[in-house]
């Protein structure tokens, strides 16, 4: 795990300074504490700061080929390298060290940018060609990992954070609007869009090439699942599925250094400690929580899974004042506006665990995969509803529609009745409806229907989920959007604030693409969510499996921010010198405020996204807003 950067002056062939390069690697050295290191060669320029993990003394980068053909800089874990390793010394290729990143290096002289879809794990990298004077950047399939970029002219920076790119943007930066539309509208800002003007980020599975004077992002990684045939027994699928955890883990936790768990009271991490636990025993184990006071705790029942699967564990308790004093250095660690209110036990789970290890297993992914979020039955379920006569769904929707609060049901119900897949699924995932977020703009700011953008960083997935089913079809967004862009780019900036390693198994490239090939009723039946992966989870104890979710009891953070919104925070969004009427207007968001308060609408989550932007001005050196 690293922090990289780079510079190809790709069409003027200016050489790159080296004291430019040294500024955007020295933004990154939180996330690489043990080493650096540079490559500059004319136009182009790698930095590189190191977090070391595999192969302590022989992984030092940017790394080349011996004859110095091909040279790469990597940030993530290449967990099939060994796999990888033997294949290619079967073609002849001889290895220098024995780390994973020499892989990618043969990986590309063998196969060239196909490598890519060999590669089996997470990862930011760039490959420089040194005959073909070509360069490629890509990102893991299911972007775990981030690269940033922006294209001045004829020149390229990228790097595996937005601060090593603004570092070499001269004056201040402006937000982009658009992507404050879509950052209101969904709570983070979709791939490729930034929060800044003319920074992007690349897509999960897409790669950006520059040769010839010239560059194009394309798409590397097309995946296009298609139901198992013939289908698969429930218990052909338990079995198959278990296995596939079981191979995941034992490559996830190949490491040089000490590894750890982030483990909630829920299943989903518990699962992983029983996983590890067939590859060792007395994992370190890390929990966050918020003192007895809290019915929704989950201190104890971390405390329980550890004692009941022998870990060695710790937790940590924060409490509103420690909560209230953090937020705004974890925003600035986010870079990006993310307003997910388990931003908050994610910074301080990851700053105990870094006392003790470098490396943590995360159990995210399996809500994605297998429907454990609430809208997830009202995707599966919505075929029904489709199918009743108008007759009965009008007064139904009327009466849904005048119900005080239930917002995400009224969304839900409302999305139904449009007929456009991914509208359907764009509507499902809205926080307000389009017309009420762009009427929180200042005049002149907003260009029409921005929050629509979000259409064209899907179209490219459009034909690849043509055989999925319409909760498939969901997943397959999530598995692309919602989670590369919210839940793992928070997941990466906040463990990397701390030089902690987070990886996440239940996110293996052979587990996704397995389950993706699913039918619903494996993922979503009778109502139950998650059902199959349930199943597999019946190896463990019965106590843990009947716990509800949770999540590090976010529903703690939730009603902090809740009473933060209508008490100390109302006074941010009341107040007219607040940073963030530069760009919205304080009728509408007061409007907002006043139906929360009566109890009309629950906004607590677009108000909490207002809150969030408004300590993300703080934070940083307040953007230029522009009129357009």
């Amino acid at each position: 795990m690293c922090g990289i950067c780079g510079q190809y002056n790709f069409g003027n062939q200016a050489p790159v300074r080296r004291a430019d390069i040294k500024a955007m690697t020295d933004s990154l050295i939180h996330r690489g504490p043990d080493d650096e290191g540079f490559y500059i060669a004319g136009p182009l320029g790698f930095g590189f700061r190191r977090l070391s993990i595999i192969d302590l003394s022989g992984g030092h980068q940017p790394m080349s080929d011996q004859e110095e053909s091909v040279w790469v800089v990597f940030n993530g874990e290449i967990y099939n390298f060994l796999e990888l390793r033997r294949e290619l010394q079967g073609y002849g290729h001889v290895f220098r060290t024995n780390s994973d990143t020499e892989v990618i290096i043969h990986g590309y002289k063998q196969w060239g940018d196909e490598v890519l879809n060999r590669l089996n794990g997470m990862f930011g990298l760039a490959i420089w060609d040194v005959q073909q004077r070509r360069l490629v950047v890509a990102r893991d399939a299911f972007g775990i990992k981030l690269i940033y970029f922006r294209i001045d002219g004829d020149r390229l920076y990228f790097g595996s954070e937005m601060r090593a790119v603004s570092t070499t943007m001269p004056g201040k930066v402006e937000i982009e609007p658009t992507s404050l539309n879509l950052f209101l509208r969904y709570r983070y800002t979709p791939s490729p869009y930034t929060i800044l003007k003319g920074v992007r980020k690349l897509a999960p599975g897409t790669k950006l090439t520059v040769q010839n004077g010239s560059y194009h992002v394309s798409r590397w990684y097309n995946f296009k699942p298609e139901p198992f045939a013939p289908r698969k027994s429930p218990d052909e699928a338990r079995e198959e599925l278990l296995s596939l955890y079981k191979d995941a883990v034992r490559r996830q936790l190949i490491s040089d250094v000490p590894v750890g768990l982030l483990l909630s009271g829920g299943m989903d991490s518990g699962m992983l400690l029983w996983l590890m636990n067939l590859n060792g025993k007395s994992w370190p184990t890390y929990t966050v929580g918020y003192g007895s006071s809290y019915a929704d705790d989950e201190l104890e029942d971390a405390a329980e899974t550890a004692r009941l699967l022998g870990s060695k564990h710790a937790s940590v308790t924060i409490t509103k004042a420690i909560f209230e004093e953090a937020l705004p250095k974890i925003v600035a660690a986010l870079e990006e506006p993310i307003a997910a209110s388990s931003i908050v036990p994610m910074y301080f789970v990851c700053q105990r665990a870094r006392q003790d290890v470098k490396v943590a297993l995360v159990g995210q992914g399996p809500d994605e995969l297998f429907g454990g979020y609430r809208r997830h039955l009202g995707v599966r379920y919505g075929a029904m509803w489709s199918r009743l006569p108008g007759w009965i769904r009008t007064p139904i929707s009327s009466t849904v529609a005048a119900l005080p609060r239930n917002e995400m049901l009224k969304r839900g119900v409302n999305s139904l009745a449009i007929s456009d897949r991914m509208r359907r699924y764009q509507n499902v995932l809205s926080l307000l409806p389009e017309g009420q977020v762009e009427g929180l703009f200042q005049d002149g700011l907003l260009a029409p229907n921005s929050g629509d953008t979000i259409l064209n960083c899907w179209e490219e997935l459009a034909g690849l989920m043509g055989s999925t089913d319409e909760l498939g079809g969901f997943q397959f967004l999530e598995l692309r959007s919602t989670l590369p862009d919210e839940l793992l780019m928070y997941a990466d900036k906040l463990s990397m604030a701390h030089g902690l390693e987070l990886r996440v198994p239940f996110v293996d490239k052979e587990i996704v693409e397995y389950v993706e090939r699913l039918p619903a009723n494996f993922k979503v039946r009778n109502g139950s969510r998650k059902w199959l992966h349930r199943q597999v989870g019946s190896v463990l104890p019965g106590s843990i499996l009947k716990r509800p979710k949770r999540g590090f009891a976010v529903n703690v953070v939730d009603d902090w921010f809740q009473g933060a919104i209508d008490n100390k925070m109302a006074d941010t969004l009341r107040d007219r010198d607040s940073k963030i009427y530069q760009y919205l207007r304080p009728t509408a968001v007061n409007q907002l405020f006043d139906q929360h308060a009566s109890g009309r609408h629950d906004n607590h989550k677009i108000l909490f996204s207002l809150v969030l932007f408004e300590e993300w001005l703080r934070a940083h050196e307040e953007p230029i807003a522009t009129l357009r």
